[in-house]
């Protein structure tokens, strides 16, 4: 794998850079953060605690949708008992799942989750198709789309007999992704400190919810719950599709994975915060679902645009101007876990040399990946000017289930290739097997659902085939030269605007990797 690496040189190798002479100093607080003789290694800190992790699983996993729209398990399955036992049944896949990027994050120490994985195991290609799907679309629409729903639902409180005006609407989500940038860019702790906060905001919310329903029921509302399958369809094709409607309600099990090399303890935390807050997750799940069931028939629930919204109406009365700001507060949280997540992604992406080397740069002060940060920024507010935004997320159901179901393969080929690698964690293979196995009905699902759509997504995942061709696999000496002194232009200036130096892997976590195999 080091060969490999190696072989594929960076996209700007030629760029020259200004010395940043204070990078070699110690901080503020006196801690040198590099080490002696070994100039050109600077790390991100490892600043993300087991409750950090927690938060940024739970956090990223409860986003809008079960708050405005968990109807798409019910329109498919259209029965109250068919549908909880499809949420319950994605919860214990969903588990399945997070427990096999526990074993991956915790035997490949590198951030980028997926990408990493299939990097390690399937080769340099791979791993930048599923990085330029991520950069080109992927993580930049999901987020426009998160911030214009958090500013949609932050202004309803001041437009409720009416739609809010499009233009505020977007600029108050663009407000939103550059204010949580300017946190991440400042420290990693204030960005999970955000995070840990509005986690707590959503849970809280959800379990008011869920304690409203309890009571119902204890009150006697139990009459949507009587022949509770009456009804069900049993159909394959209608429990496929409920089923994929709930495993996109449980995405973001991965999260952490992003930011493996700053959690502290990756070897106990990363897996302790996954078995925390998956379970959490997944209760919380299906009891918001039977507090909604307790007090709206099916049609009700299926004909409300924010099912939250009208549970709310019906029970709080006055006090149901609370649940617009939970929603809001609730993609706010998921919006800042997401920024974080994916700009440590191209920060990976580019320093193993499938994107710009200045994407790969930390501040030397508060060793945050400032540039990645405000790449990520403008790719986000540039899909805000795209009026039909909503419409592109549709295009990588198919990729993503693809890529989720192949870093998990690439679990299953290491442990035939590597068998006396460190494992701090090792599963029964018949966990990643059966992930296996279910992903490739995931994947075919919207192939027959939504061919449309998903050959478009796989079209554009292949647009990076040419791109990688030119920029990563042909050596420096035969690509355009005028790219490469564009790039070092660009990359001098981002330097100094931004305070950075480059940074590279934690050596004594490569050392380690090396005794081990």
């Amino acid at each position: 794998m080091m060969e490999e690496t190696e072989k594929f040189s960076s996209l700007n190798s030629l760029a020259k850079y200004y010395s940043v002479n204070e990078a070699d100093k110690t901080d503020q607080s006196g801690k040198t953060q590099r080490s002696k003789g070994n100039r050109g290694t600077m790390q991100l800190k490892k600043e993300i605690s087991l409750l950090n992790g927690i938060s940024l699983i739970v956090g990223n996993m409860i986003g809008s949708g079960i708050f405005v729209s968990p109807k798409g398990v019910l329109n498919h399955s259209t029965s109250y008992g068919l549908s909880l036992v499809i949420w319950a049944t994605g919860g214990i896949f969903s588990v399945i799942g997070a427990l096999c990027y526990a074993e991956l994050g915790t035997t490949i120490t590198k951030s980028g989750a997926s990408y990493a994985y299939i990097l390690e195991a399937f080769g340099s290609f791979i791993a930048f198709i599923r990085l330029w799907t991520s950069l080109l679309i992927i993580e930049p629409t999901s987020q426009a789309i998160i911030a214009i729903t958090f500013a949609n639902y932050i202004v309803q409180p001041v437009f409720p007999s009416c739609q809010p005006p499009y233009v505020a609407c977007r600029l108050i989500a663009a407000a939103c992704i550059c204010l949580l940038t300017f946190i991440n860019c400042a420290y990693v702790k204030w960005g999970t400190r955000v995070q840990d906060a509005f986690t707590y905001a959503k849970v809280i919310a959800l379990i008011v919810i869920i304690v409203t329903g309890i009571v119902k029921l204890c009150q006697g509302s139990s009459q949507h719950f009587q022949d509770s399958f009456e009804g069900s369809s049993w159909n394959l094709g209608g429990i496929s599709l409920a089923l994929y409607s709930a495993l996109f309600s449980y995405s973001g099990w991965d999260t952490l994975n992003f930011v493996t090399e700053e959690i502290k303890n990756p070897e106990r935390n990363l897996p302790l915060a996954i078995a925390v807050s998956m379970p959490i997750v997944t209760i919380i799940y299906i009891l918001t679902n039977v507090a909604y069931y307790t007090v709206l028939d099916i049609n009700a629930i299926l004909s409300s645009d924010a099912v939250a919204v009208t549970f709310a109406e019906q029970v709080f009365g006055v006090f149901s101007w609370f649940i617009p700001i939970a929603v809001a507060f609730s993609c706010f949280g998921g919006l800042n876990a997401s920024v974080l997540a994916s700009s440590r992604l191209f920060f990976v992406g580019s320093r193993e040399g499938h994107l710009p080397d200045l994407l790969s740069m930390i501040h030397i002060g508060r060793f945050t990946p400032v540039p990645a940060l405000l790449f990520n920024c403008s790719m986000s507010l540039i899909y805000l000017i795209v009026e039909d935004v909503f419409q592109l997320i549709n295009y990588f159901s198919f990729s993503y289930w693809f890529f989720v179901g192949l870093s998990i393969a690439g679990q299953l080929y290491l442990r035939w290739k590597e068998p006396d690698r460190y494992r701090p964690l090792k599963l029964s293979l018949f966990f990643p097997i059966f992930f296996c196995i279910c992903s490739i009905f995931l994947v075919v699902v919207p192939l027959y659902s939504d061919t449309i759509n998903s050959l478009i997504g796989i079209g554009i995942a292949l647009s990076g085939i040419p791109v990688y061709f030119m920029g990563v696999y042909l050596p420096v000496s035969k690509r355009p030269p005028f790219v490469s002194k564009i790039l070092g232009a660009v990359t001098r200036a981002t330097q100094l605007l931004c305070y950075c130096v480059l940074t590279e892997m934690d050596t004594s976590e490569e050392t380690v990797e090396t005794k081990s195999q």
